[in-house]
């Protein structure tokens, strides 16, 4: 259909043979993304118009936050503790249990078909679920508070670190764990010994990765009860209290810099 609308251009060599050079891709690919867009903006009622009128609305609340509530800083660090310590329990949690599930689902260390289709399924499944929908369901499983935010951010370190890794594990040199397994080690030994040090700076490398996006996310995950510095941001809007919300955001914006600065530093270190 595509070669009929847009036919064949012949093209002579230079020992004078004609040969059809099949057209570029690019006008249809271009004119489905067009279509794309123009189906997207009519069904969610986008308005170019209505974003630049109203964007100034936006700045109004950021003007309200400026300066800052200082005095509020006391009342908001419980909560920022508990922020950090929700995401550094799940992702700590969450990466440790990732590596025997990663190996799980890598098909050159495990045999089984079976095995390996199951864990993958099992990652698979746990990447749909938004954080913040999980930690919707934790907060009716385990009541209100930190532990359904730490439980949330567990599953989402877990899908994330543990899909990158046992990538990583079947893009793995196998040549130094056939050796291994040659020489009478069973897998695991040979994949602890051959496997392990390939992968492993780049398990370290995501899992630090995957803490400073958790910070971020634990944040929000007070809008659905989860406890945290987000409990207190949705309670500030709510009572328009926009100063309050500016040393909020300000505290967590300081927090999150001084950990991904941290972060990059021993990212840096592990390449």
């Amino acid at each position: 259909m595509y070669d009929r609308i847009f036919p064949p251009r012949r093209v002579v060599l230079p020992n004078g043979k004609i040969v059809l050079e099949k057209r570029s891709r690019t006008p249809l690919i271009l004119l489905l993304l067009i279509a794309a867009i123009a189906a997207s903006v009519w069904f969610t009622e986008f308005s170019l118009k209505t974003l630049f009128t109203r964007i100034n609305e936006f700045f109004v609340i950021i003007g309200d936050m400026i300066p800052p509530k200082w005095s509020y800083f006391p009342q908001l660090w419980k909560a920022l503790v508990d922020t950090l310590q929700m995401s550094l329990i799940g992702s700590l949690v969450g990466a440790l249990l990732s590596l025997p599930i990663a190996v799980l689902s890598s098909s050159n260390i495990i045999r089984s078909k079976t095995i390996v289709t199951i864990f993958k399924i099992l990652l698979s499944l746990l990447r749909t679920l938004p954080t913040l929908v999980t930690a919707l369901i934790a907060t009716f499983v385990f009541g209100l508070g930190p532990m359904a935010g730490v439980v949330a951010i567990f599953l989402f370190t877990l899908s994330y670190v543990g899909k990158l890794l046992y990538e990583a594990i079947e893009n793995a040199d196998m040549g130094p764990f056939e050796a291994m397994e040659s020489l009478g080690m069973n897998r695991i030994q040979a994949f602890r010994c051959a496997v392990m040090p390939q992968v492993l700076p780049s398990f370290l490398s995501n899992a630090l990765f995957c803490f400073e996006g958790n910070v971020r996310y634990a944040a929000i995950l007070g809008y659905v009860g989860a406890g945290g510095i987000g409990l207190l941001i949705k309670e500030d809007i709510g009572w328009r209290d926009y100063p309050n919300v500016g040393m909020t955001i300000l505290a967590l914006i300081v927090t999150v810099y001084l950990i991904e600065t941290a972060s990059e530093h021993f990212r840096k270190k592990l390449i």
